[in-house]
């Protein structure tokens, strides 16, 4: 740990030391002082950006090294005080709500009578009235809508008393163990940790009157893949956009005293709340001036990495930007009501935490200038700063590399330089002109809810949010065939740098635009990867599985084996784990195989009282199934390739009613006839080179001995199921007896033996006998064991042959 803490260090000096000779070198040598005004201004511009963008990341190495996780405490279980729980909601659907309110039940305390919960709902609604009294929590309306959230939640303050007051937006499900791994912090002031790792009270002239907690802020996690993600088909491969922030950066923060508060997820002490006079509400961004005002009385305040709750990312590309553009122009807003260059009550460390986070609302104008640089430079010839390839590669491949080896290093997998340029571009055209306006006093005071739920999946044509994209891109293009055109050998090689940064914003750019391009949503609610114990309930059988995921709609499960389930009847399902039981309704809607492994998936019909609590709980109860790391073996090649080739694909269904099982093998009838038995789902069977049928004349001869023994069959038609009438009884059979009192009875589908997929399609007379054998399993999995063990003997033969 001390050695990668010592090469990061390394790390970050010599980025520091090379970012500043490459700046100080761009200041003295390279501003186009004669190259005319446009020039000179844009060569200004560059230089700015470059040198705002430096110091940014200087701030952030500095962090990093300084960086500290405080240690949650223990505490007797008599401490654990009194604790309001606000839900705020505006206009949020109630089945969302259920699903927050309906976990903050769940929260495990001491004492739960401690706990008070309360719906904030400043839209005064019946519904939500109704939902309240359902799940036995508070009910706090608010008819006027006055002041926005600051007036809902200063609303809930003034009827509310308990010490400690917790917030969360009304998508942010909390975990069942949020208070006790949050409110403890609140007594460090308290305690003090004995070199044999207890924690002891303090006496009480070692406590430090000054050290006050005001809020501990846990992070703000998603549980549903944000538009980076879902939009880019790289919810397997990056984390949420927003992790970067709320795991990294505001817990770096700490060493300043200047983490921000989000507004949820967050524990606040009523004393530090009431001593600021409640939530302000001369802002767009009540929780992040909240927090500036919290922290300028004095008090401690500590962001934590542990994810306990977890909401929804906006869904559509509009209502994402009003979301951005609400949180620009709110931070400017607030920067600006506090003074915070000059907020004495502020420590100097925690006033340029904050004006870093000003100038990361900049960024984006930043991001314009970087792309159209190297345009204007290669498409219209306008030189903004003059230097050469000899120089470039001197002073400015250095920082380079060694600013992008810091940042990887700066956020733990969690965001890369790539990634950081990338969701730049995209956001770029749209905050640049908010963030001036706001900065020149154009203020937007109304309140604008982030509109979350299902209702605000994408539907509507998205395409036009990239023709910024599209003439930025048009440009890279035009510019790199302008410049690379007629040049060869060390002509190219002299303009690479150029060529380069060319080739790096239309790799961007073509992120954004197949961003913009947008993707279906088609399922209704999130699905999360989650192993449970569970039982299938059919007729007078019990089968025990393991779901592999679970949603608000149904789930899927596993099985070693084949078992037929009839997709077109209710069957009742138990899922269950250590704290939560539920039991419900549900039909199997599909079956397919992936390697020796079943699966079945299933949706849920009827979900009653309780059950749905316990249900919701075994679904949000944990962490989400999103990653938390980046694949860093994943290239930008990859990620565009795979865009491109997903998007041309045509979506094929691998899904089935019935398990299809794969056999490919050789059996023989009783009658001494004999097929390949292709595949085979209960109810079907796909029969290939059926003996039988390979001449007119041995099917004569057959049909003659089928006559003498109809008979017989005749007798049995009860037992295998058969229907009754005279076209069952003219019906060809063929019998593979398998042992003692078991049989497979196969019966073509269509009299006149139609190929179907170079087969004969059989339905099998005697399913219902066979799905209650077990011994007709034992035999069925060792043939689909055969198979599996053939294709991958001729997948492993093949690979040797191919690696020779």
């Amino acid at each position: 740990m001390f050695e990668k803490k010592k090469l990061q260090t390394v790390i970050f000096i010599c980025s520091t030391v090379s970012m500043c000779v490459y700046l100080l070198w761009r200041l003295i040598f390279t501003l186009p002082i004669h190259e005319g005004v446009i020039a000179l201004i844009m060569g200004i511009l560059l230089l700015s950006s470059e040198i705002v963008a430096a110091l940014g990341s200087f701030e952030l190495f500095w962090r990093k090294n300084r960086e500290f996780e405080v240690e949650l405490p223990v505490i007797p279980k008599s401490w654990f005080p009194h604790v309001d729980v606000f839900i705020a909601t505006h206009n949020e659907p109630t089945d969302l709500l259920y699903n927050t309110a309906n976990a903050c039940t769940f929260m495990e305390y001491p004492d739960k009578s401690k706990v008070h919960i309360y719906l904030c709902d400043d839209g005064n609604r019946k519904e939500v009235a109704a939902l309240a009294k359902e799940l036995g929590v508070g009910y706090l309306p608010l008819a006027d809508n006055k002041h926005a959230k600051s007036g809902n939640l200063n609303n809930a303050l003034s009827q509310t008393s308990s010490p400690l007051v917790v917030t969360f937006d009304a998508d942010m499900i909390p975990r069942s163990s949020f208070l006790m791994k949050s409110v403890p912090y609140f007594f460090l002031p308290r305690l003090k940790k004995t070199p044999d790792g207890r924690w002891t009270e303090r006496e009480r002239d070692e406590i430090d009157k000054r050290y006050r907690i005001g809020f501990i802020q846990t992070p703000q996690s998603f549980y549903n893949p944000d538009l980076f993600q879902y939009n880019l088909f790289a919810e397997r491969n990056i984390p949420n956009e927003q992790d970067f922030f709320t795991k990294e950066v505001n817990v770096m923060r700490n060493s300043s005293n200047a983490p921000a508060y989000t507004g949820s997820n967050t524990v606040l002490a009523r004393s530090a709340l009431e001593e600021i006079g409640g939530f302000p509400t001369d802002t767009i961004t009540e929780d992040f001036e909240t927090g500036i005002k919290i922290q300028s009385l004095g008090y401690t305040t500590y962001a934590t990495t542990e994810v306990l709750a977890s909401g929804l990312t906006p869904t559509s590309i509009k209502t994402m930007i009003s979301q951005r553009v609400r949180w620009a122009r709110g931070v400017i807003q607030s920067i600006k009501n506090c003074k915070v260059p000059f907020n004495k009550g502020l420590s100097i460390s925690a006033r340029i935490s904050y004006m870093v986070s000003y100038s990361y609302w900049w960024s984006f104008a930043r991001r314009i200038i970087f792309t159209m640089s190297p345009i204007l430079f290669a498409l219209f010839d306008l030189r903004i700063a003059v230097c050469g390839f000899w120089d470039l590669l001197a002073f400015w491949a250095p920082s380079h590399l060694f600013y992008s080896l810091a940042m990887r290093s700066l956020s733990s997998d969690t965001r890369n330089q790539r990634w950081c340029q990338i969701i730049d571009t995209i956001l770029a055209p749209y905050l640049v002109l908010p963030v001036i306006l706001e900065d020149l006093g154009m203020k937007q005071m109304k309140f604008q809810v982030t509109r979350k739920g299902s209702e605000e999946r994408e539907k509507e044509f998205t395409f036009h949010y990239a023709i910024p994209h599209l003439i930025m891109l048009g440009l890279s293009a035009a510019a790199l065939i302008r410049f690379t055109s007629g040049k060869y050998g060390l002509a190219l090689i002299y303009s690479s740098i150029i060529i380069f940064w060319l080739i790096y914003n239309v790799i961007n750019l073509a992120y954004a635009v197949f961003f913009m391009l947008g993707r279906r949503i088609y399922r209704k609610s999130e699905r999360f990867d989650a192993t449970l114990p569970m039982q299938i309930f059919y007729e007078d059988r019990t089968i025990d599985a393991h779901t592999v995921n679970i949603s608000e709609g149904g789930l899927a499960f596993s099985l070693n084996r084949p078992e037929y389930i009839p997709p077109d009847q209710t069957i009742r399902f138990h899922v269950y784990n250590n704290q939560y039981r539920a039991i419900f309704d549900g039909v199997v809607i599909y079956v397919k195989q992936a390697g020796n492994k079943w699966y079945y998936g299933v949706t849920i019909k009827s979900l009653d009282g309780e059950n749905k609590r316990q249900y919701m709980q075994l679904i949000y109860d944990r962490m989400h199934s999103l990653p938390t790391k980046m694949n860093v073996w994943i290239t930008a090649f990859d990620d565009l390739t795979n865009n491109m080739s997903i998007r041309m694909e045509k979506q094929r269904s691998d899904l089935r009613a019935l398990p299809r099982i794969d056999l490919y093998k050789p059996i023989r009838f009783d009658d001494g006839s004999h097929c390949v038995l292709v595949d085979f789902n209960y109810r079907f069977a796909m029969a290939k080179d059926l003996s039988a049928w390979g001449s007119h004349e041995k099917g004569n001869k057959l049909k003659r001995t089928r006559e003498k023994q109809s008979g017989g069959i005749r007798e049995k038609r009860d037992k295998h199921g058969q229907e009754s009438g005279d076209t069952s009884a003219k019906e060809t059979r063929y019998t593979c007896t398998l042992g003692p009192d078991l049989q497979l009875v196969l019966a073509p589908v269509k009299n006149d033996m139609d190929s179907i997929r170079e087969g004969v399609l059989m339905r099998v007379v005697n399913w219902q006998e066979l799905i209650y054998s077990q011994e007709f399993k034992r035999i069925l999995t060792g043939w689909s064991m055969e198979r599996q063990n053939e294709l991958q003997a001729k997948a492993a033969e093949a690979e040797e042959v191919q690696n020779l």
